[in-house]
């Protein structure tokens, strides 16, 4: 049986999604091909990852977000953003919002102009000195921290001339990060409280423009190993800011929250087969 779906196409700060409203209702359908399926830049809509909002009993929805491969990884900042965005707008909750995903439930609050504040979960498992390889030779030094999803951060004079996507996933694959693997943050000073970061996404298996929970860990260690105050703005690829606001200092860092761009680009309808988990021309 074909599935005709709605969906919605947003981007947080270049980080872009596929948003189906279930707000009524779980799909009956398994949603890890049908990320694969909608998330596909050849063959379905494309996307970094896809968001499906649910009712919840604990908040004004539930957030199921699942990457472009189809695992059902950690939290997803931006895309909570997103969804927050897409809730006000489809009147599912107000401006200021509470929403749940992975257990736990995660504040939010919609501006005007669009831009959404979403306050995160406090760190975990920071980890400082891991050594690492480059996978030729050579050796770097990493910090690890779970922001709501692993992050590695390493420091790079020149983040511009990296290859992001070959190191990237030499490292996201580091056994010092197994059996889940990581996401891999590469960060740069760029004066004041502000830095540039370049992330190398797991379950996107690729440089991604923007990364949330990447932000959210550079900006911490950043802020340890640079002396940054709160808030850190944070350039990431797609050539926007987010603002990661924060107390505390190194390792126990809370009352955290991620601040940047949510549009909704476009409406579209697809039409989803799960036999083949592959979505049609038409039903």
């Amino acid at each position: 049986m074909t599935h005709r779906l709605q969906f919605t196409k947003a981007s947080g700060a270049g980080n872009d999604f596929v948003l189906i409203n279930a707000v009524n209702g779980p799909l009956p359908l398994d949603y890890a091909p049908l990320a694969r399926a909608a998330c596909d830049r050849h063959f379905g809509v494309g996307a970094d990852g896809l968001l499906v909002i649910e009712p919840s009993a604990r908040a004004d929805f539930l957030m199921r977000y699942y990457n472009a491969d189809g695992s059902h990884g950690g939290m997803c900042g931006n895309g909570g953003r997103c969804i927050a965005r897409f809730a006000f707008i489809e009147g599912i909750a107000g401006r200021h919002q509470r929403f749940e995903a992975l257990d736990y439930v995660y504040e939010a609050d919609v501006a005007g102009d669009g831009t959404v504040r979403l306050n995160m979960k406090d760190p975990s498992r920071f980890r400082e000195g891991i050594r690492l390889s480059d996978g030729k030779g050579g050796d770097l030094e990493g910090t690890f921290i779970d922001t709501g999803a692993p992050h590695v951060v390493l420091f790079s004079d020149e983040i511009d001339a990296l290859d992001v996507g070959s190191l990237g996933r030499t490292l996201r694959h580091d056994g010092a990060f197994a059996p889940g693997g990581t996401n891999v943050n590469f960060v740069g000073t760029a004066g004041g409280s502000t830095v540039r970061i370049r992330t190398y996404e797991r379950g996107v298996e690729a440089e991604t423009l923007a990364c949330g929970t990447g932000s959210v860990a550079s900006a911490l260690i950043a802020s340890e190993r640079h002396a940054l105050r709160s808030p850190v703005r944070v350039r990431v690829r797609s050539g926007e800011y987010l603002v990661v606001h924060f107390t505390g200092e190194r390792g126990s860092w809370r009352d955290i929250a991620l601040e940047g761009s949510a549009h909704m680009l476009f409406q579209g309808t697809m039409f989803y087969d799960p036999v083949s988990s592959t979505l049609l021309g038409s039903p």
